[in-house]
């Protein structure tokens, strides 16, 4: 049979678990005890009849321990929901404990008083937003430090290695065959090309933009030069007509036809000239050789008529 003083006597010299001693005092962790302090008033294990406050996920249950339930110790305490409301709650902890021992009902009602404050702080607290201090290990911070500054050089190294590698593509070292051979990004190098197409066109359209300048040419060196070489034909051909004022008529039309042809093959390799640009440094010395091979043709004609005249 269960007695509260035996159980007392047993656990008051140091042999409870839930007794925790300090400076201060000897206090109970014992979740159901409505002080938390270790007296015999205050003890659940050695109190058949008792009655405490417990907060379960932000809501209060009024717990109740009756001798009647000893034997059972699956039904021992009997728990009631009590409304967010503080005076209701009040109300119930009445109707529920209204022959009870008034110390239980004052503490109880204590209790819930205290856990009442502590939740409304609770709500306070949540909607401030504070500083959350939290300290990180010395070997972290080295480490992350280290690490820190591997990324940094290597940050450096790709830097470098992607200036060297758009300036090889850009001289045309790899040629069409880089994309297999090198894992490289082609739109860095496609953005760098187009942003120096967009200089360069920038440029076009600043020269287009500027007033053209005007230069001076000289024109119609091929033909004053065979213009002279008619005028020094003709001043010949009347020079030999002066000499030789016998010479028939026959003479003059082989002269006129003579020049004739002279004037057709000029024209004729003008004509060429323009058809073959290339050419024309070599067509330039075969008209003149014929046209010096018809002056020494005529010369040697006129010699001849002139010596046949003197025999006659």
């Amino acid at each position: 049979m269960q007695n509260d003083e035996v159980i007392w006597q047993v656990i008051r010299h140091k042999h409870c678990s839930f007794m925790s001693k300090i400076e201060t005092g000897i206090f109970c962790r014992n979740p159901y005890n409505v002080t938390g302090i270790c007296n015999r008033s205050s003890c659940p294990l050695a109190n058949s009849r008792y009655a405490t406050i417990r907060d379960h996920d932000g809501v209060f249950y009024l717990y109740m321990k009756t001798i009647e339930r000893a034997h059972m110790p699956n039904k021992l305490w009997e728990r009631v929901k009590l409304p967010r409301n503080y005076e209701k709650a009040l109300e119930i902890i009445d109707k529920h404990l209204m022959y009870w021992p008034k110390f239980l009902v004052h503490k109880t009602k204590q209790r819930l008083t205290k856990m009442t404050q502590m939740r409304i702080r609770m709500r306070k607290l949540a909607l401030k937003t504070r500083e959350k201090i939290m300290t990180t290990p010395r070997k972290e911070k080295k480490r992350e430090a280290r690490r820190e500054e591997k990324a940094e050089k290597a940050a450096v190294l790709d830097k470098s290695i992607e200036r060297e590698l758009l300036e090889r593509l850009k001289k045309g070292v790899y040629g069409d065959a880089y994309k297999d051979i090198y894992n490289y990004p082609f739109d860095k190098y496609q953005k760098v090309l187009e942003g120096e197409e967009m200089q360069l066109d920038t440029e076009i359209e600043e020269e287009e933009e500027e007033e053209p300048e005007i230069e001076y040419v000289e024109g119609y060196d091929e033909l004053e030069e065979e213009d002279d070489i008619e005028d020094f034909a003709g001043f010949s051909m009347d020079n030999s007509h002066a000499d030789d004022d016998n010479v028939g008529s026959d003479e003059e039309a082989e002269a006129v036809t003579r020049k004739r042809e002279r004037k057709e093959s000029a024209f004729a390799s003008r004509r060429f000239e323009k058809d073959e640009p290339a050419a024309k440094s070599k067509k330039k010395p075969r008209v003149l050789v014929e046209v010096m091979a018809s002056y020494i043709f005529s010369w040697f004609s006129i010699v001849f008529l002139l010596f046949l005249l003197e025999k006659h």
